[in-house]
């Protein structure tokens, strides 16, 4: 039988089934539960009245309590627009509130000499200061109201507030359900939980929540709502995990043999320690008996492939394949030339798969899989096509996982009747509470160490005032012999931004750089593939000086000539991204440089993006901030295809130390109870089969 919360929202008073599609079609609200769920995202303090003589233009939204002495109809036939005004006063004072629209309506209802709390925002016309279109109560409340001392506002849409369903609409239906749930809220959390954790219980949490009686009961509510949400995300998580190593064995991989010596014993140069160091970790999973499951975050240039080839090769050592999937062509041709360069003069061997690989050599891969002679096949997507069989693929690498789909990911993990050991690879730093969230149920390790020789790109914020110190600038580094990027945000020029374009830049940088002294290469989104690829090896070759770009070259390429990255308009790049874009120089041993060209007026926070680019190079640093300016939903490359984390509550930018403790409690849970089959944890585990926005990987990896 359905609960209450599971009442179609149509059913609501004051909604109905016209309003009930809006609901959905703009906010994804379909039930009295999605409904409930959700919350105010700030609230306006009812408490303070201000006096008439007090009232300025500068003030936010007040609240006044009086009389009204008299009203006026301005305008008439002649006037296109006609306005209600009522002239209200405190005895200290009278000021004009202001309606252009529901005139008769107001003529009919207001009445003078009766007192009213009327509360809104004060504006200026013409000097004078009034309120448009206030809200306007008796003091005893609306009837059916719920009076709270703190009001809740909500985010609404035009669509929704064009239909009337803004934000005060929103808090009356919030009155209405209520009601009409008041008693029929079961609780969601153990008794254990709640006395041990002190936490407030759900039916009260939803109350306050949304009629918050003081601001010590909101603050318990929101503490109470935010345990259970991020709790049962790691609960779920970690549950996963647990299912995922109690029924899915790995290939005990304990042999280091040949194949591994013959390429670690012939590299260029030593391995940091924190790849030695992630390697050991890798290692211990490979020998376990369980299948793996690891998350390798590293900046741009830290060393990750080269981990991942090495780790393949153990495979190789025990007798099986590997394979390793980017999301694009570039990067998968990138990793295969730095592959081969590795492993060169060895007996190992490497293939290359990718949507334009032609059908006579993709028939010669097809063959070397199926009798084991390819070691290692490096591709994009196409990996996962059915006609790609291996004959024992024991190790993949997934570069970049984000850009991949669940489905997608899960075709390559079943090319293996029992499942292969997983290494999930990111360039994009995931600040700790972003990464334990989205991939709660991994392993994770960390390079936080460069190469040796190489050294940190200096970072340079320039006006646009300084162009043409930067162009002499640009013109030394070519005189060097060093290439240079140039990335701008758009291809053409919007109507609404003033903001630097791909079309104009080229222009202006073929002018400043003339050929045939200068060429300069162009590659964007809106190319075909093919002119996209020959300007890409115009630049990658050494024949092009400059390559002018959108921000498509944040993902796969590698030239360590290019020693200089200029990214124009700046401030319209989120922190996450501009680091991204610098990671594409300082590849090389030579001095590499970042130069962020912004406009002279800037808002505090591009200001406080430009001040922190230059001044740090740590990846987790940058992301942590970006966590914190923009909030998880708009982390550049960090939010997985099909990763249905969804917050009603939370915010990992400022709950990490939350997180943090209901994953322990989580975990210590588990550690005693795996299956969740004790009658102490029976609503646990009702709970988590009933939560449907987790959805279960635990048999992808």
């Amino acid at each position: 039988m359905a609960t209450v919360l599971e009442q179609d929202i149509k059913y609501l008073p004051g909604v109905g089934p016209r309003r009930a599609g809006l609901l959905f079609s703009e906010l994804n609200i379909k039930t009295f539960g999605d409904f409930l769920y959700t919350f105010p995202f700030r609230y306006i303090d009812r408490t303070k009245f201000y006096s008439v003589r007090e009232v300025n233009v500068d003030l936010p939204y007040i609240q006044l309590r009086g009389k009204i002495v008299r009203v006026e109809l301005i305008g008439g036939a002649q006037t296109r627009r006609k306005r209600f005004v009522a002239y209200f006063s405190d005895g200290t004072g009278t000021i004009e509130l202001v309606f252009f629209q529901g005139i008769k309506w107001m003529q009919e209802h207001l009445k003078m000499g009766v007192e009213y709390i009327v509360f809104g925002k004060p504006t200026d016309f013409r000097g004078k200061v009034n309120i448009v279109h206030p809200e306007i109560d008796e003091p005893s409340g609306e009837k059916g109201g719920i009076q709270s001392s703190m009001q809740g506002v909500y985010r609404s849409t035009e669509i929704l507030r064009d239909n009337g369903l803004g934000p005060r609409a929103f808090l009356k239906l919030q009155a209405n359900l209520a009601a009409i749930i008041a008693g029929k809220i079961t609780e969601t959390l153990p008794a254990f939980l709640l006395s041990e954790q002190r936490l407030m219980p759900l039916p009260e949490a939803l109350y306050h929540i949304h009629f918050p009686q003081s601001a010590e009961l909101l603050a318990q509510a929101r503490h109470r709502l935010k345990f259970e949400e991020l709790f049962y995300i790691q609960l779920g998580l970690l549950k996963q995990r647990l299912v995922r190593m109690d029924t899915t064995p790995g290939f005990v991989f304990s042999t280091v043999g040949d194949y591994f010596n013959a390429c670690y014993n012939q590299l260029p140069f030593p391995l940091t320690g924190a790849q030695k160091r992630v390697i050991r970790e890798i290692r211990k999973d490979l020998r376990s008996g369980k299948q793996m499951n690891r998350l390798l975050q590293g900046d741009v240039g830290s060393g990750k492939t080269l981990v991942a080839l090495l780790c393949a090769l153990i495979a190789n050592d025990n007798g099986y394949q590997a394979a390793i999937m980017a999301p694009t062509e570039i990067l998968a041709q990138q990793h295969y030339e730095s592959i081969a360069n590795f492993i060169e003069g060895t007996n190992i061997r490497v293939g290359l798969l990718t949507g334009s690989t032609k059908k006579k050599d993709r028939q010669a891969l097809s063959e070397q899989l199926l009798d084991g002679s390819l070691h290692l096949l490096v591709g994009t997507h196409a990996l996962i096509e059915d006609t790609v069989q291996f004959k024992n693929l024991g190790f993949v690498v997934i570069d970049e996982q984000h850009r991949f789909g669940v489905e997608q990911r899960a075709r390559l993990w079943r090319k293996n009747e029992q499942p292969p050991h997983v290494l999930v690879m990111t360039a994009t730093p995931i600040p700790r509470t972003l990464a334990m969230t989205l991939y709660g149920d991994l392993d994770v390790s960390v390079i936080d160490e460069l190469p040796p020789g190489r050294q940190p790109v200096k970072t340079l914020h320039f006006y646009e005032n300084k162009r043409l110190r930067v162009f002499g600038f640009m013109k030394e580094q070519i005189k060097a012999g060093r290439q240079i990027y140039v990335v701008y945000p758009l291809i053409k020029e919007s109507e609404k931004m003033d903001y630097q374009n791909l079309e104009d830049g080229y222009e202006t940088i073929t002018q400043a750089f003339p050929p045939p002294e200068y060429l300069t290469a162009i590659v964007h989104g809106k190319m075909t593939a093919e002119n996209k690829a020959a300007d890409m090896q115009l630049f990658v070759k050494g024949k092009a000086h400059i390559m002018v770009a959108t921000s498509v070259i944040e993902v796969g390429v590698n030239v360590p000539n290019a020693t200089v990255m200029v990214i124009e308009s700046a401030e319209r790049f989120g922190l996450s991204q501009l680091h991204q874009l610098r990671g594409r120089v300082g590849r090389g041993a030579e001095q590499s440089y970042c130069i962020l060209m912004t406009a002279y007026e800037l808002s505090t926070e591009s200001r406080k993006r430009m001040a922190l680019m230059t001044s740090t190079s740590n990846g987790f640093e940058i992301a942590e901030a970006d966590l914190q300016i923009r909030g998880p939903g708009d982390m550049e490359g960090t939010q997985q295809s099909g990763m249905p984390i969804s917050l009603k509550i939370s915010d990992l930018a400022h709950d990490g130390q939350l997180l943090e403790h209901v994953r322990s409690l989580a975990s210590t849970i588990l550690n005693q109870d795996p299956d969740l089959s004790s009658e102490k944890n029976a609503l646990l585990c009702s709970r988590l089969k009933q939560i449907k926005s987790m959805a279960d990987y635990s048999e992808i990896s």
